[in-house]
């Protein structure tokens, strides 16, 4: 999907800042960018997305929510941790605003650099920057740290979760799992097998009896296995690594579905659409955690 230029984008830096001086500074920021406008901007959020960004994925990061553009008007706050620095907290605002006709539709992007112990409290600078009474989004780049505190608090205030779980090192589909009661969660890794899944759905009722044999990427092949088992109740084969996902049915090499692959924009904005829980995905977690 192509995305349009801001029409406006002006933004503000400061370094040891504090909310309050954060939540002055997008006030001021909103009423410049209607400055020269014959009509107001509209300010319009449907949700608060969070991101969750460490260093090494920032310029993914930000290069996915580059490629949203206005698809999801939204308070974006950009969490980047930095654990080994010096106590603080330094930020970036930005006002972005897309054309609508003879006015322009805006988001706000707040990226927060948590020094050393801000790290671990980031509940307190997120809460007050939450956009009353919309949905909160909280994207986490990388392998999620399930144990830890600062997750924890970020799973409590947040309405979906969304993770990417072939970033991981490790699959930790269990640990995935115990948050299914507390949060939706949406993996985006699971999003890219939607066409295997319809694929393989055409071939109902006879799969139930066929031997089924599936390659790929670990993350996604697990996942597709995991869907498997939980429909058709039994065990598939483990799975075998490769570069993209394949699958014999029968003996016999099934052609791989015709689509597109879908940008990580498009991945991303797909899960900003859905907000409630989804049974035949956590079906497929607790499959995989099985094994």
């Amino acid at each position: 999907m192509e995305t349009s230029s801001p029409l406006i984008e002006i933004d503000w830096t400061g370094d040891d800042t504090t909310i309050a001086e954060i939540e002055q500074q997008l006030a001021m920021l909103r009423d410049a960018s209607s400055a020269d406008s014959a009509q107001p901007n509209l300010r319009t959020s449907v949700m608060t997305h969070i991101a969750w960004v460490p260093p090494a994925w920032k310029d993914k990061a930000e290069e996915t929510l580059a490629g949203m553009a206005e698809r999801h008007p939204s308070r974006t706050l950009l969490l980047v941790p930095a654990p080994e620095a010096e106590d603080g907290l330094d930020a970036r605002l930005a006002i972005r605003c897309f054309p609508v006709a003879d006015r322009a539709i805006c988001g706000e992007v707040i990226e927060l650099t948590l020094r050393g112990n801000r790290v671990e409290a980031p509940a307190s600078l997120v809460l007050p920057l939450l956009v009353s009474d919309l949905p909160v989004f909280c994207r986490w780049r990388g392998e999620p740290p399930f144990g830890a505190g600062y997750f924890q608090q970020l799973v409590d205030i947040v309405d979906r979760l969304v993770v990417d779980s072939s970033e991981w090192e490790e699959l930790q589909f269990g640990e995935l799992a115990d948050l299914f009661g507390r949060v939706a969660v949406s993996d985006i890794a699971w999003a890219r097998t939607d066409d295997w899944r319809r694929e393989l759905a055409g071939y109902w009722p006879g799969i139930r009896e066929q031997e089924i044999r599936i390659r790929g990427p670990q993350a996604e092949a697990t996942l597709l296995r995991g869907w498997l088992n939980a429909r058709l109740d039994r065990a598939v084969r483990a799975v075998e690594p490769a570069t993209a996902i394949g699958v014999r049915l029968g003996g016999e090499e099934l052609p791989p579905p015709r689509a597109e692959a879908a940008s990580p924009s498009d991945l991303l904005s797909e899960q900003l659409d859905h907000y409630a829980r989804d049974p035949i995905y956590e079906a497929a977690v607790l499959a995989a955690a099985e094994g």
